[in-house]
């Protein structure tokens, strides 16, 4: 029987990339994102992939679309994010709700509406935090709160629907994609970005999607409750002074 692994967030450079890994090991995806015309492009080059339009701070859109995968999910990867940087004087109370609806809730909302497939297809789920949840930075007060919150999200489910479902979480660093463009449109400023990593460069979405492909894979099938670093050692490494 073939697996289904259900990517939200499937339009994004982590989310297409980790589509790709499953579509190549055979699984059937069903691909989530708001943009409908990019979600339809990416289909096209995945065989057996299905495109569902669907907001991801919409819960019953949501719930709709995860709904419309099947009765087994081998495998759930909420790979939604944002980068809402400001200094906390500037962050409002909006701020704040958003980027926790979002971040948080929407992969609460996701895992929910999935439990019983999951539970039927003995799945996989895979959320995603940033290294600033625990490194520290300035202007990242709502994003960091938002994501740390992900992370406390997926040691709790992983214990409640333990040994049916493992669930895990990836942290990355900055990562090459449209969402980071601002950021590192500039090539002096990605640059400076890169080089405060012990590994000189930014992300790629591969990076993270190689290691999500393996979480949701039955290789990683004693590992639950875990938060991993994807950030060229800039969490936990200084190489200068």
């Amino acid at each position: 029987m073939t697996a289904t692994t259900v990517v939200i967030g499937a339009t994004g450079a982590v989310g297409s990339a980790l589509a790709r890994r499953c579509a190549a090991r055979g699984d059937r995806v069903v691909l989530v994102a708001r943009d409908g015309a990019r979600l339809t492009a990416l289909a096209t080059t995945l065989p057996g992939a299905v495109a569902v339009a669907a907001d991801a701070t919409d819960p019953d859109a949501l719930r709709a679309a995860i709904a419309g995968a099947g009765a087994a999910i081998s495998g759930l990867a909420y790979c939604v994010g944002s980068i809402a940087l400001k200094p906390l004087l500037r962050t409002t109370e909006a701020d704040f709700i958003d980027a926790f609806r979002l971040n948080a809730l929407g992969a609460a909302i996701a895992v929910q509406a999935a439990q019983d497939a999951l539970v039927a297809a003995q799945g996989s789920v895979v959320l995603f935090s940033t290294v600033a949840a625990r490194a520290g930075f300035p202007n990242h007060a709502a994003i960091a709160a938002a994501k740390g919150a992900v992370e406390g999200l997926t040691v709790a489910l992983a214990a409640e629907l333990a040994p049916a479902v493992r669930v895990n979480c990836i942290a990355p660093s900055l990562t090459r994609s449209a969402m980071a463009a601002p950021l590192i449109g500039n090539d002096r400023m990605a640059e400076a970005i890169a080089k405060l990593h012990p590994i000189p460069r930014l992300g790629e979405g591969d990076d993270s999607a190689a290691l999500a492909d393996f979480l949701l894979s039955g290789a990683a099938g004693w590992i639950t409750g875990q938060v991993f670093a994807v950030d060229g050692g800039r969490s936990t490494l200084r190489s200068r002074g």
